[in-house]
C-alpha cells in the first residue's frame, strides 16, 4: 500500500494541502517521544517526518541540533528509532512516516539492510539529506528492491537543468527547501518562492512540498496556495524544548501548535 500517494490523493479530494510535521525521534527521551508522536497523529497531521538523531547534523539549525543531542544524551539508539516507528504504527496505520536522515546513518548499517528494517517497521519514505541523486545509484536500487519511497531536496541554488533529474529520483514527493542555510524558524518567506515552486512543477508531476523556516499559520496558508504540502519542524520542536520539565504542558502545547498551524492547509 502506497500511503504517501493515498495521502496526496485524499488531500485533493478533501480540497486541502498536506500538513507534514517534523520532530526528532527520541526527543527528549523514548517515552516522551512516543507520546509526542501520538499527540501529533491525533491532532490531524497528514505525514509524520521523524528526524533520525545524528551526532553531526550539519544541515540542521540550533533547534533541531539540540533535539538530536537530547535524544542521544538520553541513550536513544538505532534500535529505538525502529521501535518508535513500530509503536507509532500501532497507533495509526494510515499516516505516512518519513525518515529525515543523513546518508552515513544508512550506509554504515548496510544500505539494503537498513532500508528493509525501516520499511518493515512501517517507514514509507526516506529523505537522505546529504545524498545527491547523481551519487545514489546503489541506494535507489535498494529502495526499489525493498519498496521504500524516496524523497530528494531541491534548494534555491539548484540549477534548473538539474530539477527534473532530482524530481525523477523522488518516488514519494519532492521537497523544496524554501531558503538557503539550515533549518530554523523564520519571520518571512522568500519573495521568489512562488516562481521557484512553479519551475519545479513545470519539471515534474510529483507532489511538491515546501519546508525550512515555516512557523506561522499565515506562512502555511501562503505556501499552501502554491505547493502540495507544507513542512513545519522547528516551531514544533521548540514546543518540546520549552516544556522539558512539564510533560503535560508539552503535549498540550504540541496539540495546540499543530491545530493552529495545520488549519492553514485548508483551501
Amino acid at each position: 500500500m502506497d500511503r504517501i500517494a493515498a495521502e496526496f490523493e485524499r488531500a485533493r479530494d478533501e480540497k486541502r494541502k498536506t500538513f507534514i510535521a517534523y520532530v526528532c525521534a527520541g526527543d527528549p527521551d523514548y517515552e516522551t517521544s512516543l507520546e509526542a508522536c501520538k499527540v501529533l497523529l491525533e491532532s490531524g497531521i497528514h505525514i509524520l517526518e521523524l528526524g533520525v538523531p545524528f551526532s553531526d547534523p550539519l544541515a540542521d539549525g540550533w533547534t533541531n541540533q539540540c533535539a538530536a543531542k537530547r535524544a542521544l544524551d538520553n541513550g536513544f539508539t538505532k534500535a529505538d528509532v525502529f521501535r518508535l516507528v513500530r509503536e507509532t504504527r500501532k497507533i495509526n496505520q494510515e499516516v505516512p512516516i518519513v525518515f529525515y536522515a543523513y546518508f552515513n546513518q544508512i550506509f554504515s548499517q548496510g544500505i539494503e539492510a537498513y532500508l528493509k528494517e525501516a520499511f518493515d517497521a512501517g517507514v514509507d519514505a526516506i529523505l537522505a539529506l546529504d545524498l545527491p541523486p547523481t551519487e545514489a545509484e546503489a541506494y535507489l536500487a535498494s529502495c526499489e528492491q525493498v519498496g521504500m519511497k524516496t524523497v530528494f531536496i531541491i534548494a534555491p541554488t539548484t540549477r534548473e537543468n538539474r530539477i527534473a533529474e532530482i524530481a525523477a529520483a523522488s518516488s514519494g514527493f519532492v521537497y523544496y527547501v524554501s531558503r538557503e542555510g539550515v533549518t530554523g524558524v523564520r519571520d518571512s518567506l522568500e519573495s521568489n518562492l512562488p516562481e521557484k515552486v512553479r519551475i519545479i512543477k513545470d519539471n515534474t508531476d510529483k507532489p511538491v512540498v515546501v519546508g525550512f523556516g515555516i512557523s506561522q499559520q499565515s506562512q502555511v496558508r501562503e505556501v499552501s496556495k502554491i505547493a502540495d504540502g507544507v513542512v513545519v519542524g522547528s516551531a514544533i520542536v521548540n514546543v518540546i524544548a520549552d516544556h522539558l520539565d512539564d510533560k503535560e504542558a508539552m503535549l498540550s502545547g504540541l496539540r495546540n501548535c499543530v491545530k493552529e498551524l495545520s488549519e492553514g492547509v485548508l483551501l
